[in-house]
């Protein structure tokens, strides 16, 4: 399994289990340092001031090693709006450009054709990679046939989906288009949040869930995905979280069964989205 991988021909290789906020998460500057010095180097930003954006603004001469990704979204995805966006998002990070920025939450066709339409967003992204002050286009979305759909037209460098043990319809509705497409994934939700580390009324007598570094294996174990992205809450949960990179490895079959197993018991018992 591999450890890093390469986004984009001008950016730095990336860690393959990457470092996201959510605004509900509560990491320290500190965290981030500590996490960059272990080598993970994919900072997926909320958009809100918080732990990370304190950590971007005090990266100075380590800029160029960490890859920043960015979540947007405006209420008419109009090209004003977008780079309104961006240009907030560029003065409050105190950078010169932005590596990856996601179009978040993309959920209907409607919001897609407005993104790509005369005066979409899509159209200050494409300026914005003109004028060196974006690298990447992605895209986040739950809905996968859609996100799928939407890679054919050649406007993404990236997609973000959820995937993980409990919801692994990206297996079949997302992947085999992003491989054929050479298009890297980003996975969030990799927990199911928190679900998966918890117990079910259907678990086998003894039955103890894995912590989270085996579900980020999980992940990670799929050739498909080149990030999965972790969002610790705390100083503890990031360092167990960095125990990955100190057993790093596949996945044997027989564990990806049972963690398979208790997926989707998860999925049944834990309430439901596909």
């Amino acid at each position: 399994m591999e450890q890093f991988v390469r986004l984009g021909e001008d950016l730095p290789k990336a860690c393959r289990l990457g470092f996201a906020t959510r605004g509900n998460t509560h990491p320290e500057p500190e965290d981030l340092h500590l996490a960059l010095e272990r080598g993970v180097n994919y900072w997926n930003w909320c958009g809100r001031e918080d732990g990370m954006s304190l950590a971007i603004r005090e990266l100075g001469k380590h800029r160029s090693e960490v890859i920043i990704a960015t979540q947007s979204g405006t209420p008419d995805w109009s090209r004003d709006s977008l780079r309104r966006e961006l240009d907030r998002q560029l003065k409050t990070l105190h950078v010169d450009n932005i590596d990856v920025l996601t179009l978040y939450y993309v959920e209907s066709d409607d919001e897609w054709n407005q993104i790509v339409g005369v005066n979409g967003a899509m159209k200050a992204l494409m300026e914005a990679k003109e004028q060196g002050l974006l690298k990447m286009i992605g895209l986040t979305s739950h809905q996968r046939p859609l996100a799928a759909k939407w890679l054919t037209e050649g406007h993404l460098d990236l997609l973000m989906i959820r995937y993980n043990a409990a919801h692994r319809g990206a297996e079949t509705e997302v992947f085999p288009e992003t491989d054929r497409l050479e298009i890297p994934v980003v996975c969030f939700t990799c927990l199911r949040w928190g679900a998966l580390l918890g117990k079910t009324p259907a678990d086998p007598e003894h039955f103890q869930a894995p912590k989270a570094p085996e579900w980020y294996r999980f992940v990670l174990s799929n050739p498909s995905v080149g990030i999965a992205l972790m969002a610790p809450d705390s100083h503890v949960e990031l360092l167990e979280n960095l125990t990955l990179l100190d057993n790093w490895k596949s996945m044997s079959k027989s564990k990806r069964e049972t963690l398979i197993a208790h997926g989707e018991r998860v999925k049944n018992y834990a309430g439901s989205f596909p």
